[in-house]
């Protein structure tokens, strides 16, 4: 499915029903180009899930951990990994356990869409604003956004 972003607050309005949809174990794949609009997604699903505070870019950290939203939630950025198998030595399943993990960038760790609770989210420039591609895992059927 297709889903236009027009604005600011098309993206928020999508970020707050993927949060209002998602549960531990999911995975939150977002591609895209830089600059196309991944972590502002990402901080509207934050805000979505009861984050009130700063949503810093995991780009230097790699991994950001919200334990006071529900479910809790792994924010990841694997721009920097040269490699896919540089994201097991994070320790990536040690974040995700009960938690929702939204990946920046996922491709450069491996990919999640073997993973039937990841939510595919492709974001790219269209017109003025962006649009996104979602593609559902099959525990996401019944719950797209």
């Amino acid at each position: 499915m297709t889903v236009d972003l027009p604005d600011l607050v098309a993206m928020e309005a999508f970020g707050l029903r993927i949060a209002a949809n998602m549960r531990a174990g999911d995975v939150i794949s977002l591609s895209g180009p830089l600059g196309a609009g991944k972590t502002t997604l990402a901080r509207a699903i934050l805000r979505g899930a009861g984050h009130e505070g700063e949503v810093p870019s995991p780009t230097f950290t790699l991994v950001e951990m919200y334990d006071a939203t529900n479910p809790p939630i792994a924010h990841a950025d694997f721009y920097r990994l040269d490699d896919p198998s540089e994201a097991a030595e994070l320790g990536l399943d040690d974040y995700r356990e009960g938690a929702v993990l939204i990946a920046e960038w996922p491709e450069r760790a491996g990919g999640f869409a073997h993973e039937p609770g990841c939510l595919r989210i492709a974001v790219s420039f269209a017109d003025d604003g962006r649009k996104a591609i979602v593609e559902c895992g099959a525990d996401w059927l019944g719950r797209a956004p």
